[in-house]
């Protein structure tokens, strides 16, 4: 089989993929963008719709455009992927979808790039390929006994199905909290986390969360020490709904439980029951297409000079 050739892949079509392109159209290369969603936008026209950034438009712009204001608020999901739509029209970036990238294989002096449209050979392969297609469930006894429904944050669509049914949310992060503080304005709800939930000062949003990561590279770049950047302030911004829901009451968290139940979950004191469990529990890395590059280490990592793998530095 015949393979189109270009100077750099890259497999994503979300933010990073077009800050890639951006960059990659700027210094003439000829590249193409391998996209597997069948629209613009990357993992955001998948989102709940009442998702919003942390921060304001400005701080969450691409190279090159600035997103467009959005007046009241954070903005929503819909404006992120509507800015992304036409980021990609505005520098006429080269998107093929939907396109699934299968395999990245070693090919001499290029990397072969098989996917469901045919190959590609490239001197380079960015994967910009997110987290959002890699749901992480956890393993908790007795979980495929339960009887009631149990989705991730990824199918979460909104709480109005909830009615009249308690909704365990479990995860510490910042989808759990926001989740908490929309369902229970539904129905009743338990949260349950790993740890206590680190919450982020009341005026710390993604603005002040910019700053601090920007300091944290600098200092890295210049060899100075790693003051841990935003992970040492705390994990949940406290966006609007989220500050609504402390003041209802409804931000408690429990230890995480011992087990699941057809009925509930349980601890070793005491059950509690529950119709829904709603998994706010993270992503993993979507990778699978690089499993032929043998790229990872025996823990499981892959360990990268800045962006560029260290086994195969034509992989970013």
């Amino acid at each position: 089989m015949t393979a189109d050739e270009v100077d750099v892949a890259v497999i994503g079509g979300g933010q990073a993929g077009l800050a890639a392109g951006y960059y990659l159209r700027r210094e003439g290369r000829s590249f193409v963008i391998l996209d597997d969603q069948p629209v613009p936008g990357g993992a955001w026209p998948h989102t709940w719709p009442s998702l919003t950034l942390f921060s304001p438009a400005q701080f969450s712009s691409l190279p090159g455009w600035p997103m467009p204001n959005w007046p009241n608020g954070f903005p929503p999901g819909s404006h992120v992927a509507g800015y992304l739509r036409a980021y990609e029209q505005r520098y006429q970036l080269p998107v093929r979808r939907p396109v699934r990238v299968q395999t990245v294989t070693r090919d001499g002096s290029h990397l072969l790039v098989a996917t469901s449209a045919g190959q590609w050979r490239a001197r380079a392969v960015i994967s910009a390929t997110g987290t959002w297609s890699q749901p992480f469930w956890p393993t908790y006894p007795g979980a495929r006994t339960f009887g009631g429904q149990q989705l991730h944050t990824v199918g979460y669509r909104g709480a109005s199905g909830f009615a009249g049914k308690h909704v365990l949310v479990v995860g510490g992060g910042n989808s759990a909290a926001q989740l908490v503080a929309e369902i229970s304005e539904t129905t009743t709800t338990t949260w349950v986390t790993n740890s206590p939930p680190r919450f982020l000062p009341d005026e710390v949003d993604g603005r002040a969360l910019f700053d601090v990561a920007t300091r944290r590279a600098a200092d890295i770049a210049a060899g100075r020490p790693d003051t841990g950047g935003t992970s040492a302030l705390g994990d949940i911004v406290m966006v609007p709904p989220v500050l609504a829901a402390r003041e209802r009451g409804v931000l408690q968290a429990f230890p995480m439980f011992d087990g699941v139940s057809r009925d509930g979950v349980y601890w070793a004191d005491h059950e509690q029951q529950a119709d829904v469990i709603v998994w706010a529990t993270g992503f993993r890395p979507a990778l699978a297409h690089l499993r032929p590059m043998h790229l990872r280490e025996p823990d499981g990592t892959i360990v990268v000079d800045g962006t560029r793998s260290v086994r195969d530095p034509g992989l970013h």
